[in-house]
């Protein structure tokens, strides 16, 4: 019983030293990004039964053969949510996990300080590839088109997230421009401009200049209408036409024979509408103006941000922005089951299942939880928590020692007796 006392008090040494070692992990590791703190799981070892001289006891008498440290299971507590100050960094508000990959197999982790590369790779701060889905409208470093969104695909397509350095939004010439407006009934010249883009990628101004016809034919009104496309700082002329436009007395558009103008080797429909919807000429409301052009301006790449919906968002120098890529963020039927890389990565494990995407209603894969960029989510060890398992710990490995000692000195006892 003595010796059992001894090894019993090993035991318990050893159990409680490795709880101090997973507390002590935790703590050490308060300041991390996205750190999974660990809890400690004890168990009771074998029992010996005890000898009774009656077979005919009511109880079963046994003495206990020690402890052992059964499970460092993960905390999955969110963790402090800690403002930064770029658009790549995300925190993952509820269930999920990042995807990042290097040479080996997919890890994750809920630590989301990822940066852009001089490659404009989505990366870690130490080099692993974040993971997701690559949007479909870039070819040879040329936009193809605009995305609102890039969809999720299947959980074994996803792959790193790897951008061109370079990036042209192509230009669109405009084809078309609507022009609307009130240009009153007094005998005044009134102007309405719109800006078009040329098949050179230059944007020119398209002017309409109105000026009443004399003598007048009443009911109604009838204007002369001369188009000029030009430089935006009126330089170079391209194209001159004249038309005319008459209203009824109403003031609504009646007819018009403007009908197109080039614009440096672009033709460009001029459409001013009919009846309100259009140019009007009424004389009990506003002197207005305004036009819609279509066409596009081209740009270059200007950066690539994420947004909260972890998108990858590129910005060009037009103004205009695309979605181009989607950060995949992976779940598990069971976390706990994960096999630790680090206390911030992890590696899918036999018991955690394949990772897997939740769905809507329509099938469509979706990150299913929220993401907040310009954020990112810190350790969720609480250190008074923490403080205090390592006040118990050190006491129980004390107590422990002290048993051992007990024993110890009992074996000594038992041999000098002996003797």
């Amino acid at each position: 019983m003595m010796t059992q006392a001894f090894y019993t008090g090993i035991s318990g040494l050893k159990s409680n030293q490795g709880g101090i070692n997973i507390i002590t992990d935790n703590l050490a590791n308060i300041s991390t990004v996205g750190f999974r703190g660990y809890n400690t799981e004890f168990a009771s070892m074998f029992e010996d039964n005890l000898n009774t001289t009656s077979k005919n006891s009511a109880t079963s008498s046994t003495i206990g053969a020690g402890v052992k440290l059964q499970a460092a299971t993960m905390n999955r507590d969110q963790g402090v949510i800690q403002i930064s100050d770029k658009s790549t960094d995300l925190a993952i508000v509820g269930n999920g996990w990042f995807g990042i990959q290097g040479e080996k197999d997919t890890m994750y982790t809920r630590g989301g300080n990822f940066t852009f590369d001089r490659d404009s790779d989505l990366i870690t701060q130490d080099g692993f590839y974040v993971l997701g889905t690559m949007g479909a409208n870039i070819q040879d470093d040329v936009l193809t088109g605009i995305l609102d969104e890039v969809k999720l695909g299947d959980v074994k397509s996803q792959e790193k997230l790897r951008f061109p350095q370079t990036l042209t939004y192509p230009s669109v010439a405009s084809t078309t421009a609507k022009f609307l407006g009130n240009i009153g009934t007094d005998d005044e010249a009134r102007t309405i401009g719109a800006g078009v883009i040329d098949g050179l990628n230059n944007r020119n101004h398209l002017r309409l200049s109105f000026t009443k016809v004399v003598p007048q034919v009443l009911p109604g009104s009838q204007w002369d209408v001369t188009a000029t496309t030009q430089t935006l700082d009126g330089t170079t002329i391209y194209d001159t036409q004249t038309g005319g436009a008459s209203f009824d007395s109403r003031g609504a558009l009646i007819s018009t024979t403007l009908t197109s103008i080039d614009n440096n080797g672009s033709p460009v429909a001029i459409d001013l509408g009919s009846g309100f919807d259009g140019v009007v000429a009424i004389s009990n409301i506003p002197i207005s103006a305004s036009s819609l052009a279509d066409g596009t301006q081209g740009g270059d790449l200007e950066g690539y941000s994420v947004n909260k919906n972890a998108e990858v968002i590129a910005t060009f120098t037009n103004g205009l922005q695309s979605s181009v890529g989607k950060i995949a963020v992976y779940h598990f039927r069971n976390e706990q089951g994960l096999d630790r890389a680090s206390g911030a990565r992890f590696f899918e494990g036999k018991n955690s299942g394949s990772p897997l995407f939740y769905q809507d209603s329509s099938g469509e894969n979706i990150i299913g939880t929220d993401i907040l960029n310009f954020h990112l989510e810190g350790s969720n060890v609480q250190m008074t928590t923490g403080l205090t398992d390592l006040i118990i710990f050190q006491r129980a490995y004390d107590a422990n020692s002290k048993s051992i000692t007990t024993a110890d000195q009992m074996m000594q006892k038992a041999l000098q007796m002996d003797a």
